[in-house]
């Protein structure tokens, strides 16, 4: 117990004098280690110290002077100043652990490692560490700090009124999410684009996983014949590239010279159908050709289930009398839709964002009078045309935000309703 104790004591005071790094490795005679963590405490100061004196100054007043200053990029500069100080704090955190633990082994009588062995030790237990590094360090500034970006602007009043040169932008709390709430014509965008976006998720998601699902049924089954022919018919549509189908598609579906109106519809002596110029026709053309899109990906992984299927549960149903009916109902499809819960999950929550289908059909449009938001956007459409075309860019960042919440929202339902994350026991 004394030795215990004493060995704490001394790791404790190793970490105490290592408030100053370095200084814990001199006194666990660890003068080259102590040398290395003091050198690159002072380098780190030495190279970043305008970084966080510009830095978190800009991210505190976002400017104070124009035309000299620039609200966004003095943002930009406190964000990436903030991960620095993160990492430092990470070396901090490293150099105090190191002199604790060794403080702790000279008292218990073991010799630390050297530089040397620590370098192998290194490499022998925190090799995934080493290895992953420098993808996770490209993963903070090109997924994190994008994140982190937009998360801030929220807080903002960052717009067309309050941008460099002309102006500086400034922190308004929670104001631009109060203006979607309160604001007459953002509140009734924001409502109307967010229920044409539940429904397009809704029916476009579970059109694609319906055709997929039955037409891998109907291939599937032993009676029929050239089965390989028709499955490389059916993921045709897939091997196409999507902007490619949907600009063919937008074509196809033209008021003036479509194919749709002029040939189809004209054959069947139907009056031509206004599918770009009304919002209610456009809607239906863009679930058809989503479903188009959609089903082959499901078509392929439900043939891929159904053959993981045993032959011994359609035996055992057979000789039980059950219909072919009652065998698809309590055998097939609760068996497919177990195995493909997860992808069925991935398929809504990419509707929920699907971009290119609306812009590329007929850019979100038609368009509709004192709104800034197009008859079939959807939220992720509508935030496109606040950015690029309205310099809404904090309102822009706060729907952001609230997608998000959206999105992860029903995902984390989603895979809590299904068991097939759940280890069987």
């Amino acid at each position: 117990m004394e030795g215990t104790s004493r060995s704490t004591t001394r790791g404790k005071k190793a970490a105490l004098l290592s408030l100053l790094p370095g200084m814990g490795q001199f006194f666990n005679k660890q003068y080259a280690k102590g040398a290395l963590f003091l050198f690159f405490f002072i380098m780190y100061l030495f190279v970043f110290k305008d970084l966080f004196n510009m830095g978190i100054w800009g991210l505190m007043t976002l400017g104070t002077e124009v035309p000299r200053d620039n609200s966004i990029f003095l943002l930009a500069e406190g964000l990436v100043a903030l991960i620095v100080i993160a990492f430092g704090l990470l070396f901090y955190y490293l150099n105090l652990r190191d002199a604790y633990k060794n403080g702790e082994k000279i008292s218990m009588g073991h010799k630390p490692n050297g530089i040397r062995e620590s370098y192998h030790a290194l490499l022998a237990e925190g090799y995934p560490y080493l290895i992953s590094s420098p993808a996770f360090i490209l993963l903070v500034f090109s997924v994190i700090f994008p994140i982190l970006f937009s998360l801030t602007l929220a807080f903002t009043n960052y717009d067309l009124y309050h941008s460099a040169p002309a102006n500086l932008a400034d922190w308004v709390g929670l104001e631009t999410f109060k203006k979607i709430f309160t604001v007459d014509i953002w509140r009734d965008t924001f409502f109307g684009v967010l229920g044409w976006t539940a429904v397009w998720t809704l029916i476009a998601s579970t059109l694609q996983v319906s055709i997929g699902v039955f037409l891998a049924i109907v291939v599937h089954q032993k009676e029929l014949k050239f089965k390989r022919f028709f499955r490389t018919i059916l993921i045709l549509p897939w091997a196409v590239p999507g902007f490619v189908t949907i600009l063919i598609f937008a074509g196809l579906f033209n008021d003036s010279f479509g194919a749709v109106n002029n040939v189809i519809l004209d054959f069947f002596r139907i009056s031509p159908i206004p599918w770009l110029n009304d919002a209610n026709w456009t809607r239906l053309a863009l679930l058809l050709i989503q479903g188009w899109l959609g089903f082959p990906y499901i078509f392929i992984v439900t043939t891929g289930n159904l053959q993981s299927i045993p032959d011994d549960l359609y035996e055992a149903a057979t000789i039980d009398g059950a219909s072919a009916f009652q065998k698809f109902k309590n055998i097939t499809l609760p068996l497919v839709l177990y195995a493909m819960a997860p992808i069925i999950i991935t398929q809504y929550t990419f509707n929920f964002n699907n971009f290119n289908i609306i812009y590329l059909f007929n850019a979100g449009g038609p368009a509709i009078p004192d709104s800034t938001a197009g008859g079939t956007d959807i939220l992720v459409s509508w935030i496109y045309k606040l950015t690029m075309q309205n310099s809404q860019y904090a309102l822009a960042a706060a729907l952001t935000i609230l997608l998000s919440i959206f999105v992860i929202a029903i995902a984390i339902w989603q895979f809590r309703r299904t068991n097939s994350f759940k280890e069987e026991v």
